[in-house]
């Protein structure tokens, strides 16, 4: 094993080590947010025009840099006990997400159940109130066989063991998360939405090392989002939004909108046949575009992030790679009594 080969490896296991840190600090994220409504914030479980909501995503980052980042998954969520003569309702909903990460194979998986209830106002239903509370199951595994450390190599020689020995290979725990949202459509062409989320309110411990003294709680995850919908035209609508999160000494910012064109009826704008065109920035680290096309209930997004960081010089630019799938299955009833969500950004 040459000098320059022992290196990389010292260095490939560097990286994977800050990465047990890291992963330790901080949830899955995605740049297409409103794509994983229900790992955003649980209060959104069931909110949206339909009878059932499945969604799916894909992400792949740092393929420039190091073996790629890549998380998937997916959610089935719907409205509960709904009543033609009841508008409050109750959602209910189940998420599963998995994140693989370095030469270590560093792995996340995630899963997640949510009830929400929403809770109708006004004197045309045009405001919301929306509660969610969300439990769910991680479990955190690394293949510590895949990776080198700096004091296994002495005096030239190889001498496997030492620091690896001292890394738990699997970490898992039980987390619960809790939101709210509150929505106002005021009159036929604008609305808004606002919402806050806990997630990780029972800060569980984890810790790859061995030595108990080293086990901490897993930071809680914070976040806001704010969207609004204006409908321009019979045909255009602009939906600009935003959104800020922060765990541990983590934060995150995604601010921008969202350009969406009729090209179909605009009778019913929930099954219309549309483009959607985005520009985003995520402060501090990349520019993002979103662009993609939805029809009959099917919304098909495609996201890019070019990094702007510090990192760029090594990664060239290149950040990560989104696919975002969701279909909503139409409600009659919806149609039938032309109710209207107070904001259907999220």
């Amino acid at each position: 094993m040459n000098i320059k080969s022992i290196t990389k490896k010292i260095a490939v296991s560097a990286f994977a080590l800050a990465a047990f840190f890291s992963a330790q600090a901080q949830d899955m994220h995605f740049s297409q947010f409103n794509g994983a409504p229900m790992i955003l914030n649980p209060a959104l479980t069931g909110y949206f025009n339909g009878q059932y909501r499945v969604t799916g995503i894909y992400r792949n980052q740092w393929s420039s840099v190091t073996t790629p980042y890549v998380t998937f998954g997916g959610s089935v969520d719907a409205q509960l006990f709904r009543d033609v003569a009841i508008s409050d309702y109750l959602g209910g909903g189940l998420a599963i997400y998995n994140d693989r990460s370095g030469d270590g194979n560093l792995a996340n998986l995630t899963a997640l159940g949510s009830l929400a209830y929403h809770k109708f106002l006004g004197e045309d239903d045009n405001k919301s109130l929306s509660v969610g509370l969300q439990g769910g199951y991680v479990q955190k595994t690394i293949d510590l066989s895949r990776l080198y450390w700096q004091d296994e190599f002495f005096n030239g020689g190889f001498q496997p063991g030492t620091t690896g020995e001292q890394i738990n290979p699997k970490v898992k725990y039980f987390t619960a998360n809790a939101g709210l949202s509150w929505g106002h459509r005021i009159g036929e062409r604008f609305a808004y939405q606002f919402g806050v989320a806990g997630h990780n309110l029972n800060q569980p411990r984890e810790s790859f090392e061995k030595k108990k003294n080293n086990e901490v709680g897993l930071g809680m995850r914070i976040n806001a989002q704010l969207g609004f919908e204006w409908n321009a035209g019979d045909r255009l609508s602009i939906r600009p939004a935003v959104m800020y999160q922060t765990q541990s000494s983590a934060s995150e910012l995604i601010a921008g909108s969202e350009f969406l064109y009729i090209v179909g009826s605009p009778d019913v704008r929930s099954v219309a046949t549309s483009v959607f065109l985005g520009g985003w920035v995520r402060k501090g680290d990349a520019t993002l575009i979103t662009a993609g096309m939805e029809f009959q209930g099917v919304r098909l997004g495609f996201a890019y992030d070019y990094n702007t960081s510090d990192l760029k010089v090594a990664s060239g630019g290149n950040g990560g790679f989104e696919i975002t799938l969701r279909y909503v299955k139409p409600n009659p009833l919806d149609f039938a009594r032309k109710i209207i969500f107070p904001c259907s950004r999220f």
